[in-house]
């Protein structure tokens, strides 16, 4: 079982390839896909899309697990990610993945155990629980890890 995850945002989108095998997780790749802040908000999708793509040939996923929209205050921020798990769904389904999305509480109780952990407590977690985790990785990667932890965890 291979999983593409996802940490959705349109100026950095954390993505994580996990794959489950002898009854043991392992993280294939990790990164951040960023996107040039003076562009218009299009471009950056396009420029998403088309990294997402590669990802999706390069690693052949069964499946591709988003973190649920989390609304902030922002709504302009809010309804940009929105669009951006639009577009990353419509990807999965092109190219004959199943989408699998998490909201943030089920992230966090799959990882820690319980719903109400902070940023460092899942990141921590999934530090041990995953100990070959780039020591450079970015918040968004982490996350990205954990929702593919947690897609790991619920599909039998």
């Amino acid at each position: 079982m291979r999983v593409l995850a996802c940490d959705p945002g349109y100026d950095r989108l954390g993505v994580a390839v996990l794959e489950k095998t002898g009854g043991k997780d392992a993280l294939v790749y990790s990164a951040c896909i960023t996107t040039d802040r003076t562009q218009e908000l299009a471009d950056r999708l396009l420029a998403i899309g088309n990294e997402f793509v590669v990802l999706l040939k390069k690693f052949e996923p069964d499946y591709v697990a988003l973190e649920t929209l989390f609304f902030n205050k922002n709504q302009k921020t809010a309804i940009a990610v929105a669009e951006t798990r639009g577009m990353l769904l419509y990807l999965a389904q092109k190219h004959g993945c199943t989408a699998l999305e998490y909201s943030p509480q089920e992230i966090k109780i799959a990882v820690t155990g319980w719903g109400k952990s902070d940023k460092r407590q899942v990141m921590d977690m999934v530090k041990r629980l995953l100990p070959d985790v780039p020591k450079k990785a970015l918040d968004d990667e982490y996350d990205a890890i954990a929702v593919g932890m947690t897609a790991i965890a619920s599909v039998r």
